[in-house]
């Protein structure tokens, strides 16, 4: 060592040098390692290296990331997206992941404006390319995520399905129609296929009149749903009932999408703190954090 760096010797002429291009490599990676994992922000980085902010940007930018690294296998998988903006009232684009519950490991990853049939199949078809087998898929139910994989067991997210009957009719629902409808949405995960079809249909044949009671519309001039939010939810629950229990006949199938949820939390966080960075040095962070699986890996050696 000299000056604190490392020194290597010649073994043929003795002559000794340093390795400045492995150097600034392993600066780089520290530097990355703080920004992303350590959540340090450009000032703290500043004063823990004592270089300006342009130099640290530069090694930012620069820093590239090591390949993902694969083990092939039959799996079933959760498959969500998350969204970002730039900056506020802008067009949002999102991150769409695949992910390994069980091994609590991301296995693919893809960025687009929008979640949409071609970023899902591209998922797939890279990993069934390396020899993956998906085996079944947890996710939102949205149209185009159930298209791509029509031809295996797929699970609407149970959460999902519970947040969308709050979107619109809300946590706490004023009238009794919507009261015994959200409490019987909140059952799903706790009784079996039989007992909530049975509920449903009984919750249909009692409020049916309600549900389907119309009256004149002011904004749109005709007539139009009463009770129209209420009446939405329950035909999207209508709709997904065929993909909320595929869980009871494939065993290994996840419930819900919780398990990328978190994740997506956690990497939301860091977001917020590099808020105001470009569009291309996130997609890198997130990129970094998807590689490793985790926003907290053990030591530097993991990204």
């Amino acid at each position: 060592m000299q000056d604190g760096v490392q020194v290597y010797k010649c073994k043929k002429c003795g002559v000794r040098f340093r390795n400045e291009r492995r150097e600034k490599v392993i600066l780089e990676k520290d530097i990355w390692f703080d920004f992303v994992f350590k959540k340090q922000v450009h000032r703290e980085l500043v004063e823990k290296y004592h270089l300006d902010k342009r130099s640290i940007h530069s090694y930012l930018e620069k820093y590239v990331l090591p390949k993902k690294t694969h083990t092939p296998r039959a799996l079933f998988v959760v498959v969500d997206a998350t969204y970002f903006r730039k900056q506020k009232n802008t067009e949002p684009w999102c991150a769409v992941v695949f992910r390994d519950p069980v091994a609590k490991e991301n296995l693919w990853w893809g960025f687009g404006d929008v979640e949409n049939h071609n970023l899902y199949s591209q998922g797939r078809s890279y990993l069934e390319s390396l020899g993956y087998v998906i085996l079944g898929v947890t996710g939102d139910g949205i149209s185009c995520l159930r298209k791509v994989f029509s031809d295996i067991p797929f699970q609407m997210c149970l959460v999902h399905m519970e947040r969308i009957v709050i979107r619109k009719i809300t946590r706490n629902p004023k009238l009794e129609a919507g009261i015994v409808f959200l409490a019987l949405v909140k059952t799903l995960g706790h009784c079996p296929a039989s007992v909530f079809k049975e509920r449903f249909k009984k919750y249909i044949e009692k409020y049916r009149d309600f549900l389907n009671e119309k009256s004149f519309n002011p904004e749109t001039g005709r007539d139009d749903w009463t009770h129209r939010e209420l009446h939405s939810a329950v035909l999207s629950t209508m709709m997904f009932i065929p993909y909320l229990f595929t869980y009871e006949t494939t065993k290994e199938l996840s419930q819900t999408s919780n398990s990328l949820e978190g994740h997506f939390s956690h990497i939301k966080d860091i977001v917020r703190i590099h808020r105001g960075i470009s569009t291309s040095l996130l997609r890198k962070v997130l990129s970094s954090i998807f590689l490793v699986s985790t926003i907290a890996p053990k030591n530097r050696k993991q990204i």
